[in-house]
């Protein structure tokens, strides 16, 4: 218990350091060391998320870093996504879900590799002066179904995919994109966690456990986000998450997994095909979007 609650910590500071990011290694942290279920360590890092990130938008309101109504708009969508993914995650085996999540993490060690294209000094007011007037809400409804979709699945914030796309599609700054997708993470949070509800048992004392350490780590690493530099520090987390996705795939990658695979599209057809055709009428959609 002791290891878990140090790597808690770590796990906060580097959600203070960097803004997101440090709650991806909540989840092998559970299954590995304190063996839990896939389930049960999704629903444990949901609700560290949760937790952490509400405290943290708190920060980034006081600061007038959060546009409500991109948010909101946002995370209307992302609640439906994220409940559905909770749902969904009652048929998928565990060693299905724990290669979901390490592809996830691939993809975001490669978003956190990346140098960002246009990187923008801090914001003092980005209510007044940043939040767009006008969305285009159907981009950001889809995106945020898709990205509430992975939280409820694997249990994620999705703070690396929120970024990208609120500054992307709503054009906010990046410190209003961070603020804003913090608030967002939230919504999700407890909506996945309603997915989850009726089907998984909590273990509350090592929830409880790794909540306030991840806090208490949160608070940390926003204190030492102002005197370290974070330019060189993100890459670095972003190769090491990189390598632990790696290893985490080629782990759980086996035979019986394939069978588990070929077991579950037969024994649930009519529900995979729904589900399939629902993202490829969402994929056309976004595709015809971007041709227009």
């Amino acid at each position: 218990m002791t290891l878990i609650a140090l790597l808690s910590i770590v796990i906060g500071i580097l959600l203070g350091l960097l803004g997101g990011g440090g709650s991806i290694l909540t989840v092998p942290v559970l299954v590995y060391l304190a063996e839990l279920s896939a389930q049960k360590a999704i629903v444990t890092s949901l609700i560290v998320v949760c937790l952490t990130s509400l405290i943290a938008v708190v920060q980034h309101a006081r600061h007038r870093r959060v546009c409500w109504k991109t948010g909101l708009t946002f995370g209307i969508a992302g609640m439906l996504g994220a409940f559905f993914g909770g749902q969904l995650s009652a048929y998928i085996p565990d060693p299905i879900l724990l290669v979901l999540f390490a592809l996830i993490m691939i993809i975001a060690s490669i978003s956190m590799i990346r140098k960002p294209k246009n990187a923008q000094a801090p914001v003092q007011n980005c209510e007044e002066n940043f939040c767009p007037k006008n969305l285009p809400v159907s981009a950001i409804l889809l995106d945020g179904v898709l990205v509430g979709l992975i939280t409820g699945l694997i249990g994620v914030g999705g703070g690396f995919l929120l970024v990208p796309a609120l500054t992307l599609l709503a054009g906010l700054p990046i410190q209003a994109a961070i603020g804003t997708s913090l608030f967002i993470i939230v919504l999700q949070s407890i909506s996945a966690l309603a997915g989850h509800a009726g089907h998984i048992d909590l273990n509350i004392p090592l929830t409880a456990t790794v909540t306030l350490c991840a806090i208490l780590g949160s608070f940390v690493g926003s204190y030492l986000s102002r005197i370290i530099h974070t330019h060189y520090l993100k890459p670095g987390f972003g190769v090491f998450v990189l390598l632990l996705g790696s290893f985490l795939l080629y782990q759980e990658m086996s035979q019986q997994l394939i069978t588990q695979i070929h077991d579950l599209i037969i024994q649930h057809q009519e529900f995979l095909l729904g589900g399939l055709s629902i993202l490829f009428i969402l994929a056309f959609y976004r595709f015809w979007a971007w041709l227009h």
